[in-house]
């Protein structure tokens, strides 16, 4: 069902896979999905195939957030970003588009972070 060669294999994941910040069974779902897409990066990669994980970090205007994010927490994690915001849904959007790009086809088996420039507490 995927395209050979030249089809991609574009999973969402989350930091929170890298940080743990969010619900134990949400990072455990997420992080599981490294494995997965390294195996598929590996078992596809001979077909042209490439399989890539996306990682957004803190995005606003998502049905997974809004209306559920107290204030003093929205306000410590952009404390934590470097861009000092969060992300927007296109942003996120663009970095998909692009690793579904013929310009991507040698981008494979990554997690690629789209966060801002999340720093270190301290």
């Amino acid at each position: 069902m995927v395209r050979r060669p030249g089809g991609r294999v574009i999973i969402v994941g989350s930091r929170a896979a890298a940080t743990g910040g969010a619900s134990p069974p949400y990072v455990a779902a997420k992080a599981a999905l490294t494995g997965w897409v390294l195996s598929l990066a590996g078992q596809l990669g001979p077909q042209g195939i490439t399989a890539n994980i996306v990682a957004p970090g803190y995005t606003a205007g998502t049905e997974l957030l809004t209306g559920r994010m107290p204030a003093e927490r929205h306000e410590r994690i952009i404390a934590g970003i470097a861009a000092g915001r969060p992300a927007e849904p296109p942003e996120i959007a663009a970095v998909i588009r692009f690793l579904a790009s013929p310009q991507a086809s040698y981008v494979s088996g990554q997690v690629l972070s789209v966060d801002g420039g999340v720093r270190p507490a301290g």
